[in-house]
């Protein structure tokens, strides 16, 4: 409950305390005072604060994981990463519009980062998963995993296209770090992760393995965006086969499974027998990519989404396992930390652990679902709740709470949540002409 005075004031909601009617208000009462529209800020604060404050200084780019417990696996508190950046850039623009900060202070951190990003270590134009911040060096992910991710790369591109388009008409200086964006963009070699001219992208290539990852990236999973954005490069383009034979398997991708009395549209295909995966597959290629009237002969995106929240929420609901704690107002399940380490938590894979980012960056699929897990959090279980939001995981269940954050969970929180109140990093992302290319190019529809 403390969290909500203390924004209140950060608010400047100083008329809750003007008169000394307001002054006599129990925490309680000033509780029910504060509405839907102060909570989302709330909560878009804290996440982007992950971003601004918790961002490592001399890249300016997103720690892979603030533990605020201080413990962390190998010393890699100053390891930073791609993807989870992508989505704290974008972040950041959330922190322009909603006054967090200035106009002048987002330039001066994306330049950082930019200068950052024009020197790390890069693979045929895409970058690794993780590099040292202070060096620009990259950290492998795994043994073999020490080149470039496309991926990750992909996620990065989406947040860096957003943040070019807000500012392309701005300042001379605005407009020059359009240009620079418009460069690294450019310089995504999309054709060479076709390993030779496969009609599919491959996951990651390394100077040292080569391919020896082999990880061909078939739907449907997170990866729609990379498909999109590879076809859509003016420089290095992929051709329409390479969506259509890769990504959608010669057209096997299409399901007409139902689960729980929902459509999965769209055979999750990593999962093998699962019916649908975790919930962070509705969220990362979406942060930009705007899936309310989006279509192709495969799905409509909109529905393909809303389903899967609708199924990960009916299943906490009904609660086949019993587990503590699982409900209308406690819900949602995606990878994130567990008892068992990093962990992939869907319906069939539910270790009773629930993840915040799961529900609350399905706000804009399932509005009322998602603010009942708000609610829940700050009103009734404060204490899963730190200076950077909700934290990663927690089970009820098994009495596991650890105040540790990941970027991958934590970014796309005040992006989708945005994106719900006024579509800003839909609009921003949408309105790039190489990217209505490169839809209309695979086939895609999308209408208003």
């Amino acid at each position: 409950m403390n969290k909500l005075i203390i924004f209140s004031s950060v608010l400047a909601l100083s008329y809750f305390f003007s008169c000394d009617q307001a002054k006599k208000q129990t925490l309680q009462e000033i509780n029910q005072v504060v509405d839907e529209d102060s909570l989302l800020t709330l909560l878009q604060y804290q996440t982007f604060q992950y971003f601004w404050d918790g961002a490592e200084p001399n890249s300016g780019m997103a720690r892979e994981r603030i533990h605020m417990d201080g413990i962390y696996p190998s010393n890699d508190a100053n390891v930073v990463t791609s993807g989870g950046s992508g989505f704290g850039i974008m972040a950041i623009l959330v922190g322009i519009e909603r006054g967090f900060i200035t106009r002048e202070q987002a330039v001066e951190r994306y330049e950082t980062v930019l200068n950052f990003l024009e020197t790390a270590d890069r693979f045929h134009g895409a970058w690794p998963h993780w590099w040292y911040g202070e060096t620009g060096k990259v950290k492998p992910f795994s043994e073999k995993d020490d080149g470039g991710d496309l991926v990750e790369s992909a996620f990065l591109i989406q947040g860096l296209l957003c943040v070019r388009q807000y500012f392309k008409d701005g300042s001379e200086r605005e407009e020059q770090l359009a240009a620079r964006i418009d460069k690294l963009w450019k310089a995504v070699e999309w054709d060479w992760y076709t390993r030779g001219g496969q009609d599919v992208l491959y996951w990651h290539w390394s100077p040292n393995y080569g391919w020896e990852m082999d990880f061909d990236v078939r739907g449907y999973n997170e990866c729609l965006i990379m498909y999109v954005l590879a076809a859509s490069s003016p420089t290095h383009p992929v051709s329409p086969e390479t969506y259509h034979q890769g990504w959608a398997r010669e057209q096997s991708i299409s399901s007409d499974r139902k689960y729980l009395g929902y459509e999965t549209i769209l055979d999750h295909y990593e999962t093998n027998d699962s019916p649908v995966g975790p919930l962070f597959w509705a969220h990362y290629s979406y942060l930009g990519l705007n899936p309310k009237g989006l279509s192709d002969r495969y799905a409509d995106y909109w529905k393909l989404n809303s389903n899967h929240a609708k199924i990960h929420f009916t299943h906490c609901v009904q609660n086949p396992n019993d587990f503590e704690g699982y409900g209308e107002n406690c819900w949602g399940l995606t990878s994130s930390y567990s008892m068992k380490g990093y962990a992939g938590h869907r319906p069939d894979r539910d270790l009773g652990v629930i993840s915040p980012t799961a529900a609350l960056s399905s706000l804009p699929y399932t509005p009322k679902e998602s603010m009942q897990f708000l609610r829940f959090l700050y009103e009734e279980a404060d204490t899963l709740v730190g200076d950077y939001g909700p934290y990663d995981a927690f089970s009820f269940e098994l009495d596991w709470y650890l105040p540790r954050y990941l970027a991958i969970d934590q970014g796309p929180i005040p992006v989708m949540i945005e994106n719900h109140r006024s579509g800003l990093l839909w609009d921003l992302f949408m309105s790039c002409p190489e990217v209505q290319q490169g839809l209309h190019k695979l086939g895609f529809n999308h209408e208003k």
